[in-house]
């Protein structure tokens, strides 16, 4: 039974996921795929949900904090459902710039 939903970032799945030889292939993929700490990629998630968008839905920071957007065609892929403009794009940029 399902209990809670909630969508998690790579480096936050990766604490789920404990080492072992069957599971190499999972942690080889979080060692290719999970660019952040835990503890960055927090922050990051934190900085971006500050911005108190409504348009930036918690499925969209796990999506910004695992890819690390370089410009604004990649936040585009991100952001299917609705679009952001050009100075909420710039501001998602400068958070994830830190990082």
């Amino acid at each position: 039974m399902i209990l809670n939903k909630k969508p998690l970032t790579l480096s936050e799945a990766k604490v789920y996921a404990k080492p072992s030889e069957e599971k190499r292939q999972v942690d080889e993929y979080f060692k290719i795929f999970a660019k952040l700490s835990r503890e960055k990629a927090e922050k990051l998630g934190e900085e971006i949900a500050k911005l108190n968008n409504p348009k930036i839905r918690e499925e969209n920071i796990v999506k910004i904090v695992d890819f690390l957007p370089k410009d604004s065609e990649d936040i585009n892929k991100i952001f299917v459902e609705t679009s952001l403009s050009i100075e909420e794009t710039n501001s998602i940029l400068e958070i994830v710039k830190k990082y």
